[in-house]
């Protein structure tokens, strides 16, 4: 009888220490997800907007590309165009402790909060591609991107030159040079630069008249929407200024079914270079094309690098781009690769 006491007394100290074992494994740390797992370099958290364009989809590939170059673990989420849907990546990336944050804001403002959970966390953030607002500027380490500012600029410089005889006989004959603008997403950075850089140059010109500007969001189908209206509404259009190739393909789409020649009897004006913008310079449907450039991985993960090392980096970096006309030798561009 004591024997058989002493064998149960045993089995319930296994079945015991069986449990107690299962609880501490069930309700220990939390198990990261795979794309977390245990890596050897550092870990960079990276929040994109969307795929809305060929651009994007290479800003990303860029990005992702020079991450492996570098044997950098990259944590990728796609927004999907929503502000809301980054805020809660930036606080995956924080709860999961990255070692960087880098991410693309949608748009300008609404960021103070989750970038003071990142600081007070030790996670230094790097923006990319599009600028942000906030009280604090220590909030971000420093942004690299393109210069929106300039290439709404040189849209205007290249209209200047492209209209210098309708600009010299205006005192003669008032008839202005009506422009419709196709602007990207309402209070993105990249937005209000390249509308403000626009009319820097041109609000010295009382030539030119901008006689429509709304958003299509960056997207082809709203460019063809934004035509069909403005094309309805107005005869007298002289250029289109749209603030990417995809809303610019969308409205040369319009155009050419409603018998309107594309770079002839509308002078038009695009940014991001894609292959296809260029494809289109070539055929002159397109008259100037100013570039966007996506490319920016590599710089990014150098400088995501030095900041896990616990270096400064510079809090404006913007990269090389370019301007191509309908006079260049075309010939001499490149694939652009998106």
């Amino acid at each position: 009888m004591t024997h058989n006491k002493t064998q149960t007394g045993n089995l319930f100290l296994v079945i015991l220490i069986i449990m107690v074992a299962s609880c501490l494994v069930g309700c220990g740390a939390q198990k990261k997800p795979a794309q977390f797992e245990e890596h050897d370099g550092i870990i960079v958290g990276f929040s994109q907007i969307g795929a809305e364009s060929a651009w994007r989809t290479c800003n990303t590939r860029s990005i992702q590309d020079a991450a492996a170059e570098r044997g950098v673990q990259l944590v990728y989420d796609n927004a999907e165009q929503k502000q809301e849907n980054q805020i809660k990546a930036l606080r995956s990336f924080i709860a999961y402790q990255v070692d960087v944050i880098v991410f693309v804001p949608i748009v300008t403002d609404g960021w103070d909060n989750v970038l003071q959970e990142a600081k007070d966390a030790g996670i230094p953030v790097l923006v990319t591609d599009r600028k942000i607002r906030v009280e604090d500027p220590s909030l971000y380490s420093g942004f690299i991107g393109t210069d929106s500012i300039t290439e709404g600029r040189n849209g205007g410089l290249f209209l200047l030159n492209k209209f210098k005889a309708e600009r010299d006989r205006f005192e003669e004959t008032g008839e202005h040079i009506n422009i419709v603008e196709m602007f990207g997403t309402e209070g993105s950075s990249v937005a209000i630069g390249r509308a403000e850089g626009f009319r820097q140059i041109l609000d010295d010109h009382p030539e030119f008249r901008i006689i429509y500007s709304k958003s299509g969001d960056f997207l082809r189908s709203r460019g063809y929407e934004l035509a069909v209206e403005f094309l309805e509404q107005y005869d007298d259009i002289d250029v289109i200024f749209s603030h990417n190739d995809g809303m610019t393909l969308g409205a040369i789409e319009a155009m050419e079914e409603r018998g309107i020649r594309p770079g002839i009897d509308i002078v038009i004006v695009t940014i991001d270079a894609q292959q296809a913008a260029i494809d289109a310079l070539r055929e002159g449907k397109v008259n100037c094309v100013i570039e966007c450039n996506p490319k920016t991985g590599p710089e990014i993960i150098e400088l995501a690098e030095k900041l896990a090392a616990g270096e400064s980096i510079p809090k404006l970096q913007y990269v090389h781009e370019e301007v191509f006309y309908e006079t260049d030798d075309l010939s001499l561009v490149a694939p652009r690769g998106y």
